[in-house]
């Protein structure tokens, strides 16, 4: 299987406007198709009776509860609206005059953004024919200007996953004095062979930071909760641009509620990914070359994809050659994707 790439790597901001008739189904985003479930959203409501209190000037107790869940210490966490809130927040904090942030490319929408805004300079490391973030190259690209490098795993928006073994000398070849993010934004969908003991590669290299999100499995995307945890000395110089009063009571509440509903939020996720195989087994059947995806979405490779999902009002994450990145899970709107893309091959 090869898969053609290109990507406009310019900020989305600039990028025109154009008024469409509404979707019947907005897969844009890679959103969890459930709401939360019964028992955050009571802890919420709850919380939200205190609404006319302030949050904690700085957050502690959302990263103590975190930090409890993943086995660090509270000062190994911060937090932040969303793991975009989160990755601005690393971004600034370790930025400098010529900086440069390296990426594996098409990536998240979210890094030649906010690239711009805090006046780095985006190195787009295109992935290889698979899809694959080609990390051989990404440390070739590292040079005394390289400030921070992204490693999606999986990866957004193909949905591919480097090896552990990958990982392991990548991390172990790029000079500490460059930050690694490992953005685990959608880390609760891989299979268990898939996972990487962050704790044990926390221990060994101090430059790494893992981000992750409660937007996507846990379903909480409105509310704009994410992390990073690595090494202290780094997260204390992160933490440095923490926003006063930017942790909502209500997020804390509900991080504390889906912890205690593990068994719930994993029926969700299973769900999820059993609809994401049966979407691309059927997509196969058609012809159409969609990369094996570990996330909650899946890549449709182009041309013609992007057009013809819009065509049939079905909103989708839209690429230059045409192709498209689609949220799963919801089954209708599945349906509503393969008859849509059934004729192009």
């Amino acid at each position: 299987m090869t898969i053609g790439f290109t990507e406009d790597t310019r900020s989305s901001r600039h990028h025109r406007r154009r008024t469409r008739p509404p979707a019947r189904f907005d897969l844009s985003l890679s959103e969890n198709p459930f709401p939360p479930l019964p028992s955050v959203l009571r802890a919420v409501n709850q919380a939200l009776a205190q609404a006319n209190r302030y949050p904690e000037f700085l957050p502690r107790e959302l990263p103590e509860n975190i930090a409890r869940h993943i086995g660090v210490r509270g000062d190994q966490v911060v937090v932040g609206s969303g793991a975009t809130g989160v990755a601005m927040q690393i971004m600034q904090s370790l930025t400098f005059d010529g900086a440069e942030i390296v990426a594996g490319t098409p990536t998240f929408d979210g890094y030649p953004i906010m690239a711009e805004m805090v006046g780095m300079t985006l190195v787009a490391v295109p992935l290889d024919a698979a899809g694959n973030q080609d990390l051989s190259a990404t440390r070739r690209a590292i040079d005394k200007r390289t400030a921070i490098v992204v490693v999606c795993r999986p990866h957004n928006p193909t949905g591919t996953v480097v090896s552990s073994g990958e990982l392991k000398s990548f991390l172990s070849a790029v000079p500490d004095r460059v930050t690694v993010i490992l953005d685990e934004a959608y880390a609760e969908f891989l299979g268990p062979e898939d996972r990487v003991d962050t704790l044990a590669l926390l221990r060994k290299h101090s430059n790494l930071l893992v981000l992750r999100t409660f937007s996507k499995a846990y379903g909480l995307a409105g509310l704009r909760i994410g992390y990073a945890y690595g090494r202290r000395e780094l997260v204390e110089r992160v933490r440095r641009l923490q926003l006063p009063f930017g942790v909502s009571a209500g997020a804390v509440a509900a991080v504390s509620a889906s912890y205690a509903a593990q068994p719930e939020l994993a029926a969700r996720i299973r769900h999820i990914t059993e609809e994401r195989e049966a979407l691309r087994n059927a997509l196969l059947a058609c012809g159409h070359p969609v990369p094996r995806s570990h996330a909650n979405f899946l890549y449709l490779p182009g041309p013609g994809v992007a057009t013809v999902l819009r065509r049939a009002r079905i909103a989708a994450k839209a690429y230059p050659d045409g192709s498209a990145r689609i949220a799963v899970g919801d089954r209708e709107a599945g349906r509503a994707v393969l008859e849509a893309v059934a004729g192009l091959r």
